[in-house]
C-alpha cells in the first residue's frame, strides 16, 4: 500500500507518517522539502505514480482569510488535477467541525472550498471533520491573555487529543472511502472557559480567566455550539484532564 501524506512534516502529518510506517505502508512525506510543491503542482504527479491513497493534511502558513483562501483554493485544484491522472483509490483530507456553520470566518470559508473541491471531484474521499485538538488550549491562552487575565468565550468546547486524531486518520485511511464527511471529536463535553481553567490550574500557571460572554473566540463572532458536532461523531479515548497531566507543549 503506497500513501502520499501531504503535509508529512507538519504537527498531524509527521506523527502519521510514523504510525503508517509501523504498520508496514510505503509513505510519501508530501511536502516543498521532499520536491512536492502542491501551490506550484512541482513533484506532485511523479510522487502519484503507483500511489493508492492520498492524504491531505497541509495547511496554509498564513491564518489570512485571502492567504488561506488562495492557498487551498489552488493546492486542492492541482491535487485533484493530477489524481486524476494517476486514478488514485482514495482521497483522504483533514477539516474542521462547524467550518459550514462558520462561513463568516474566511479561514473556514477556504476548509469549506477544499472539501467541496474533494467531495464534488468524483474521487473516491473520506473528509474527516475534527475539533480542536487538547494541544491548542496553550494557542488560546497565548492569544487571548492580557496581563494575567485569558479572556476566553463561554461557548461549547469538545476537544480531541493529537493521538486520537492520527488515530482515527490512520483508521479511515485504511478503509474504504466513506464518500461523506464524518466528524470525530473528544470525549469531553464543557464551556471553553473550564478547560482553560482546568489547564491552567493544573500547570500552576498564575492567570485568571474572564469569560467572555460575547462568544468571541480568537477574535470572531462564533455561534455557543459553533465549534462541536451537533450530530454523529467518532469520540477520542483520551480525556482531557488525563492529557494535561501528561502534556508538553507543542505548538
Amino acid at each position: 500500500m503506497k500513501i502520499l501524506v501531504i503535509g508529512g512534516t507538519g504537527l498531524v502529518g509527521k506523527r502519521v507518517c510514523e504510525k503508517l510506517e509501523s504498520m508496514g505502508s510505503e509513505v510519501i512525506v508530501g511536502s516543498p522539502s521532499s520536491g512536492i510543491n502542491i501551490v506550484t503542482g512541482e513533484g506532485l504527479t511523479e510522487a502519484l505514480v503507483g500511489t493508492d491513497i492520498v492524504l491531505d493534511l497541509s495547511n496554509s502558513q498564513s491564518p489570512d482569510d485571502q492567504i488561506a483562501l488562495n492557498f487551498f483554493r489552488t493546492a486542492a485544484k492541482n491535487i485533484i488535477g493530477a489524481e486524476k491522472q494517476a486514478h488514485i483509490k482514495h482521497h483522504l483530507v483533514l477539516s474542521i467541525v462547524g467550518t459550514d456553520r462558520a462561513q463568516h470566518i474566511g479561514y473556514l470559508q477556504a476548509k469549506k472550498h477544499q472539501e467541496d473541491t474533494v467531495i464534488e471531484s468524483g474521487i473516491p474521499y473520506t473528509v474527516i471533520r475534527s475539533t480542536q485538538f487538547h494541544e491548542h488550549v496553550s494557542t488560546i491562552i497565548d492569544v487571548q491573555a492580557e496581563g494575567r487575565n485569558v479572556h476566553v468565550s463561554a461557548i461549547d468546547y469538545q476537544p480531541i487529543a493529537l493521538t486520537d486524531v492520527v488515530d482515527y486518520i490512520v483508521k479511515f485511511a485504511l478503509e474504504q472511502p466513506k464518500n461523506k464527511i464524518v466528524e470525530i471529536a473528544g470525549p469531553d463535553l464543557g464551556l471553553m472557559t473550564n478547560f482553560v481553567e482546568n489547564y491552567l490550574k493544573v500547570k500552576g500557571e498564575d492567570k485568571i480567566v474572564v469569560p467572555n460572554h460575547d462568544d468571541k473566540y480568537m477574535f470572531h463572532n462564533m455561534a455557543k455550539s459553533g465549534l462541536v458536532p451537533t450530530g454523529e461523531f467518532f469520540p477520542g479515548k483520551i480525556r482531557f484532564d488525563d492529557w494535561i497531566r501528561k502534556s508538553e507543549t507543542i505548538y
